[in-house]
């Protein structure tokens, strides 16, 4: 890539979704995800505090993708049985990646990867102030392998539904 190219390439940042971006011309390519972020439920999901969204954008309008946070609470139960025993028999505290997608356009640009780790990144400094054991997704279809890729284990009875340890969220930050 020359020199010229690479300034060409916009700087993506993440913000907390506003009224400003355009929700209108995303797709992710999930009819699901683009329904819910094109429509009213992820603005009446934040509005009653329940998810909180975060959208990369390199201009503030257009949005190259998101991902919701929020709360959730875990059974050791529902874990594998080598952490069932390490753990309380109360639900533990953990932090919900609820909806995440990219803009079809940017396939195979690391978009999703950027999304992961921001999404990460902002569960890991909660987690300093609002103890947290881990990350929990379910994955859409197609995706466990991504988040495999990115060290998720999937819960024994719910494969879809998977957890990094808050632990190894350490490692990449400290």
């Amino acid at each position: 890539m020359s020199q010229d190219q690479a300034q060409d390439e916009p700087i993506y940042y993440f913000e907390p979704l506003g009224e400003q971006h355009d929700r209108a011309a995303f797709s992710c390519g999930n009819e699901a995800l683009d329904a819910y972020f094109r429509g009213d439920p992820i603005r009446q999901d934040i509005s009653r505090r329940v998810t909180n969204a975060f959208v990369l954008t390199h201009d503030g309008r257009f949005v190259a993708g998101f991902y919701t946070l929020s709360p959730i609470s875990i059974l050791s139960a529902d874990l594998p049985p080598s952490l069932q025993k390490k753990l309380p028999k109360r639900p533990i505290g953990a932090t919900l990646i609820g909806r995440m997608g990219r803009d079809l356009t940017l396939r195979g640009k690391g978009v999703g990867q950027m999304l992961l780790m921001d999404a990460l990144y902002k569960a890991w400094q909660a987690s300093k102030l609002v103890s947290c054991w881990a990350v929990v997704v379910d994955a859409k279809e197609g995706a466990c392998d991504f988040y495999m890729k990115n060290e998720f284990t999937p819960f024994p009875t719910q494969p879809d539904r998977l957890f990094l340890l808050m632990k190894k969220i350490d490692l990449i930050f400290e």
